[in-house]
């Protein structure tokens, strides 16, 4: 499928729009009560029987509809709350599309459905977007269904670097939504010298003003960088828990004084938190609201890189649906029109030399186009066993539930 790139004055509009207001509208979920209960809720042990579950029989022939469960700020919207591209993907296939910002964190989201996954039910959504370290417990549990690559042509657009990781070999049973950095930002009002480091979150200055991700393999994964592990490469238990150790060290002191999901923005904004741990994206959302009053950069000793991935969970009866949705927004101009609102990384091959059309330092920018000089700077937090991910699991929520 192919589709010409909208005019540029009304893309350069759209864009403005964007960097204006976006903030305003990210409906921005609660946290829910506290991290640690929603981790206790998605425990990561296997499931109690050694059967795996049947996938949904597809309807999608005779059922032109699908409800897609995403992050909130992850797609491209206008000043009514409606999503442009999304709205032309219906009117092109004429499949209905119910869009939920329903996940806030992957756990919890998990935690709310694993029961009805285990048993091969519908969880109410027919494509979700999970980031690769719990695409790679869906598979291994038998969760998500293998998609049709014939109903996704535009897959010949993915971007090699991301065409066979190991939890998903030739992507069998995934497809990259976006990308993004883990770092750290600050308030450059309140903290005008800036921060070069994850130690520098620990200044007895910032007691009770930091804040970090529930998100283990970021958190976690930036303090081992620091301690000058290589969270890519085989690294120990011993090494995981020495950055368990100094994260309860800070949560245990007051340093941090929130671990949050995507609501973490809040803090932010609200003054609560002047520096923290934080995804890429969403301080370039913030900051064209704000002026730029927050600075991102990779911390000196690295930062993490992750994608969030569609995957169809086992209980929808919809796949070629969603698998239609998938390969619509595999096509470079339209996967350079949702960089352009979600400045995360687009994994779409082309779209950066579409997004020239739009504005051409939409395309300069490192942070959704990054070259080979900024992809050295991060590291992937390597997939664990999964007797690792239930132990080092266990230990990330000892320390919030002694919170």
């Amino acid at each position: 499928m192919n589709r010409a790139l909208p005019e540029d004055p009304l893309i350069r509009s759209l864009v403005r729009q964007a960097r204006q207001s976006q903030v305003s509208r990210r409906a921005l979920l609660a946290t829910g009560g506290s991290v640690a209960a929603a981790l206790a809720l998605a425990a990561c042990g296997t499931p109690s029987t050694g059967e795996k579950p049947q996938a949904a029989a597809d309807e999608s022939d005779t059922d032109k509809s699908l409800v897609w469960a995403n992050w909130a700020a992850y797609i491209d919207e206008d000043e009514d709350g409606k999503y442009p591209t999304l709205q032309r993907f219906q009117e092109e296939t004429g499949i209905s599309v119910e869009y939920r910002v329903d996940v806030d964190d992957n756990n919890t989201y998990y935690g709310k459905v694993k029961d009805q996954l285990a048993l091969g039910q519908d969880i109410g959504a027919d494509t979700v977007c999970f980031t690769d370290w719990m695409v790679s417990r869906l598979i291994r549990f038998g969760y998500v269904q293998e998609l049709d690559h014939g109903n996704i042509p535009n897959i010949v657009n993915l971007t090699p670097a991301l065409r066979d990781p190991d939890f998903d070999a030739g992507r069998k049973m995934s497809l990259p939504w976006q990308g993004g950095f883990a770092g750290i930002c600050w308030n450059k009002e309140k903290l005008p010298n800036g921060l070069k480091s994850v130690n520098d979150l620990w200044d007895p200055e910032l007691k009770g003003r930091v804040g970090v991700l529930s998100e283990m393999r970021d958190t976690i994964g930036l303090i081992m960088l620091q301690e000058g592990i290589d969270i890519e490469g085989d690294f120990s238990a011993d090494d995981f828990a020495k950055g368990i150790e100094i994260f309860r060290t800070q949560v245990e002191s007051g340093q941090i004084r929130n671990v949050k999901g995507n609501s973490y923005l809040e803090d932010l904004t609200n003054e609560d938190t002047l520096a923290a741990i934080v995804w890429s994206g969403d301080i370039t959302v913030i900051n064209a609201e704000a002026g730029d009053k927050w600075e991102f950069i990779i911390p000196e000793a690295g930062g993490t890189i992750w994608n969030d991935n569609f995957v169809v969970p086992i209980g929808s009866s919809r796949k070629a649906n969603a698998e239609a949705l998938m390969n619509y927004y595999y096509q470079p101009e339209v996967a350079a029109e949702v960089a352009a609102w979600v400045n995360y990384i687009t994994p779409v091959e082309g779209a950066k030399e579409a997004a020239m059309a739009i504005d051409p330092a939409l395309a300069e920018n490192q942070l959704i186009f990054p070259d080979e000089a900024t992809l050295a700077t991060a590291k992937v937090f390597r997939t664990l066993s999964g007797a690792e991910e239930q132990e080092f699991g266990s230990q990330f929520q000892s320390v919030l539930l002694g919170a």
